[in-house]
């Protein structure tokens, strides 16, 4: 399979690697410049960047690229003592560049109302490929979100197996009322998803985890959950309701690592919430 290909593949499917290349050479080594070695997030690779104790380093160093989404540069010089352990002939410097390959990410926008409609727009013009999911056909159509990729009216647990749920996901939950956002809470915080947010009050957000608690749902699962959703900029209007969102999306997004508690204040509010629940 061609390495772009493979490239593009991963993609599709929303999932990280992270790519190899060799960008500078000084003298003999077991590979050539531009040799390039992508690293699957499972640690399976193609190609070959020379092999040996350089080839290995690369790996690890390209575990650590997909996992912090953040890319490194390496240097390596093949002493001649260094390269007869290892059974090259060569003796040359090299530098290798490893940058990750990150998917698009996908935001899932359950509910087609005026909230949904500012975040589809906000988020798309942030870089984010946006899905409308609503189970009445008039509020989920291509003439009122002409900028989403893919919009579902259909019930919510008939589209759930339709939609690919991975690190690259942000759901948020909108829909027109309590129940359907308990439905759609019920079966998001079992995903894998990077990011989920739910609008509505504290008060709205302790009934709907208490009564999901009863269905077995553990506590934990919702320590994932931005809810309040959005940053506290003081929103009221949907228009403005949607950039406080995605601004908490991208805050997610560009810090993959971060505590979610560090990035919102809305998590804070999470907290407090948990606390009342006890």
């Amino acid at each position: 399979m061609d390495l772009y290909d493979e490239i593009v593949r991963l993609r599709g499917l929303g999932q990280k690697c992270a790519v190899a290349t060799i960008v500078q050479v000084n003298g003999s080594i077991p590979s050539y410049e531009s040799a390039k070695m992508p690293v699957r997030e499972d640690g399976s690779v193609m190609g070959t960047v020379g092999g040996g104790c350089v080839e290995a380093e690369v790996w690890t160093a390209a575990r650590e690229v997909i996992d912090t989404e953040k890319p490194k540069h390496l240097n390596f010089s093949l002493s001649q003592d260094a390269a007869y352990d290892e059974g090259l002939i060569c003796g040359g410097q090299l530098n290798i560049f490893v940058e990750p390959v990150i998917p698009q990410p996908t935001a899932l926008i359950f509910g087609g109302g005026h909230v949904s409609k500012g975040i589809s727009r906000v988020a798309t013009l942030a870089g984010f490929r946006t899905s409308i999911i609503d189970n009445r056909e008039a509020f989920a159509n291509k003439e009122r979100f002409p900028e989403a990729d893919e919009t579902y009216a259909e019930e919510y647990e008939d589209v759930f197996p339709k939609l690919p749920v991975n690190s690259s996901t942000y759901l948020i939950i909108v829909t027109r009322g309590h129940r359907d956002d308990m439905r759609v809470l019920r079966w998001a915080v079992m995903t894998p998803a990077k990011y989920i947010a739910m609008i509505g009050s504290k008060r709205k957000t302790i009934s709907v985890v208490k009564e999901l608690e009863k269905d077995g749902i553990p506590r934990e699962a919702f320590d994932k959950v931005f809810a309040p959703m959005g940053l506290e900029i003081g929103a009221e209007t949907p228009e403005e309701i949607a950039i406080s969102v995605v601004a908490e999306m991208i805050a997610v997004r560009r810090s993959p690592n971060a505590d979610f508690r560090q990035l919102s204040k809305s998590v804070f509010a999470h907290d407090r919430l948990k606390a009342l629940l006890k």
